[in-house]
């Protein structure tokens, strides 16, 4: 029986990297990826799921850096200068609501607080560090994230279609991925699935956004009074700029620019494909029906009023 067992664990793990590797060369989709992974995970298991977690913080880094390498530097500028308006509005807008639609549903402070941070901002990394500076307790950090993930999920699926459907233009659904969805991650393989010049908008227009989880965890502090807090700073970010930088000055051969940026979009749908995996049933059962009303409304809110405001104005 423990043969047999052995022999089971090991075919898993065969075809788990059989569909990383699938991933990584392309023949994969970004929502494909998503999906694929939790349904991998629902019927066979995660049979590295204690590396998962660090697996998807370092590819998704190396990812997003490596996409710098495909962008020019005053382009970049001008699609970050569009979006702050739209950034500065949806970010104070979603924290307001989320307070006051916390307290009208009764909810624990903090994790409506996690809640309406990690959809204000980046997800999961905004959750991540605001729930230090607050001291949010271990149960309402999972509650969060399963709403956030969940919901980030079902948006990288449906808004390449809706996109089309809307008949919006590459750089108006660059813009919207970048402020509507949550996490950076489904932002980029939304945006990549939509096409190459709604990529570098949402990737710029996001990555700036998430430089605003310094001020909202200082601000954070500052609410719940969490006197001696580090604030996490997100590193990686310069590192982006950096190779934007050096693509537009520096003459590295096209050749090498080109390979840095496709291998940067294929490790981008293999963390995808690991997102989906690290996602469970019981994660997203034990949110229940406050949080996720509380998540729904937030991204219901901030996905039409920016879809209206990049359309009208």
């Amino acid at each position: 029986m423990k043969e047999i067992a052995n022999r089971n664990e090991t075919l898993v793990k065969v075809l788990f990297i059989l569909c990383m590797v699938l991933c990584i060369l392309g023949y994969v989709s970004s929502p494909v990826a998503l999906v694929g992974g939790f349904l991998f995970s629902y019927f066979l298991g995660h049979p590295f799921l204690t590396l998962n977690s660090k697996a998807v913080n370092w590819l998704l880094k190396i990812a997003v850096v490596g996409l710098g390498f495909g962008m020019n530097l005053k382009e970049t500028l001008a699609a970050g200068k569009e979006g702050f308006i739209l950034t500065v509005f949806s970010i104070s807008a979603t924290l307001i609501i989320g307070y006051f639609l916390g307290k009208l549903l009764k909810m624990n402070r903090k994790g409506s607080h996690l809640i309406s941070s990690g959809t204000a901002i980046c997800g999961g990394s905004a959750i991540a560090a605001v729930a230090p500076v607050i001291d949010a307790s271990e149960k309402d950090i999972s509650i969060s994230l399963g709403v956030i993930f969940l919901l980030n999920s079902i948006a990288l699926i449906i808004f390449p279609p809706l996109g089309h459907l809307l008949g919006l233009s590459q750089h108006e659904f660059g813009l919207w991925c970048a402020i509507a969805i949550h996490d950076t991650s489904s932002v980029v393989g939304a945006a990549y699935t939509f096409g190459e010049e709604a990529l570098k908008v949402a990737t710029t227009v996001k990555l700036a956004r998430a430089l605003w989880i310094i001020p909202l965890s200082l601000l954070s502090v500052f609410l719940f009074k969490g006197k001696g807090k580090s604030v996490k700073i997100p590193y990686f970010i310069f590192l982006f700029i950096l190779a934007i930088v050096l693509n537009s000055y520096v003459a590295i051969p096209e050749v090498i620019t080109l390979s840095i940026t496709s291998i940067s979009k294929s490790l981008l749908v293999l963390t995808l494909f690991l997102i989906g995996a690290g996602l469970s049933i019981d994660k997203i059962k034990s949110a229940g029906w406050k949080p996720m009303i509380l998540g729904v409304s937030l991204w219901a809110f901030i996905s039409i009023s920016a879809l209206l405001a990049i359309i009208l104005l």
